[in-house]
């Protein structure tokens, strides 16, 4: 447990809901670890921050006032926080989304550290993504990380389903302005006959979440009809797995959870805040401890 002193600074994760959040585990465990190994560490603790959407502004500006030194940034504001930033980077312009926010002699700067953590699982595999179609599920703030990942692949096009026209064709309009990435926009009805090209399909959507454990948003035979070889990716990482990994991984095809994205956006994020490297492995330990 961190010892709070009067000189502890604070960090932490901004979203609605966040209780089920397991970033302040794999925060904590890291600052804990760095605090052990280097006397000179300053201590930190980071927190979850429950805030509303109507609350977000007043939230952001008093965190500044009581001297926050960075916090996350998770559904639903991944969006809506960057009209309160004074300045952003290039890849969370890309986007049009921020995950990480840290504060400057002007206000707050914001960045996107998803899309790393996105990359990471897929990096290592044999696979030539000039030939891969990836299919997105939602088309959320998570959905933009994806997309600019997918990009950052090599991958030509990306279907992504939704269900709503009017989100769906603002994504489109916005992230192809930035993103060198031919991307298509199907309404949820759509999702059977795209199936079968889907090597690659990632859920952003929350179904599945913790504590709605017995939610999929594919079914056993929509899984049966993917290729298979197909990859089917998680960005949920409570449960770990979920049920449609539980079901992918029965169909013989490749599964992957939330749980790397987390570790290595999060290590990411820790290391822009306190100038050093992160204990990737320490954080990984950590979330994986609450697994078992």
């Amino acid at each position: 447990m961190v010892q709070i002193t009067g000189a502890t600074k604070l960090l932490g994760v901004m979203g609605h809901p966040v209780e089920h959040s397991l970033s302040p585990v794999i925060h904590n465990a890291a600052l804990k670890a760095l605090a052990t190994q280097h006397h000179h560490f300053l201590e930190y603790v980071y927190i979850p921050f429950p805030v509303t959407a109507n609350a977000l502004p007043a939230v952001v500006s008093s965190l500044r006032e009581l001297g926050c030194c960075g916090f996350n940034i998770t559904i639903p504001h991944k969006q809506a926080i960057m009209p309160l930033l004074t300045e952003t980077t290039a890849i969370a312009k890309a986007v049009g989304a921020v995950n990480t926010v840290w504060p400057t002699d002007t206000g707050w700067a914001g960045t996107n550290t998803d899309v790393e953590g996105f990359l990471s699982p897929l990096q290592p595999l044999d696979r030539d993504w000039s030939t891969v179609t990836p299919c997105i599920l939602g088309c959320g703030g998570a959905a933009r990380a994806v997309l600019a990942g997918c990009a950052q692949l090599g991958c030509p096009q990306v279907h992504i389903i939704g269900r709503q026209s009017a989100k769906l064709e603002q994504l489109r309009t916005t992230c192809a302005a930035t993103l060198s990435i031919d991307i298509q926009i199907h309404l949820w009805e759509n999702l059977p006959r795209l199936l079968p090209l889907a090597a690659l399909l990632i859920n952003t959507t929350p179904v599945g979440m913790s504590p709605h454990t017995q939610a999929s948003p594919l079914s056993t035979a929509d899984i049966d009809q993917l290729p298979q070889d197909a990859i089917v990716y998680d960005l949920i990482y409570t449960p770990n797995p979920t049920l449609l990994l539980e079901k992918t991984q029965s169909s013989g095809r490749i599964a992957i959870t939330g749980v790397e994205m987390l570790v290595q956006q999060g290590a990411a994020a820790l290391s822009l805040w306190i100038d050093q490297p992160a204990p990737v492995d320490i954080m990984r330990e950590a979330l994986l401890a609450c697994f078992t």
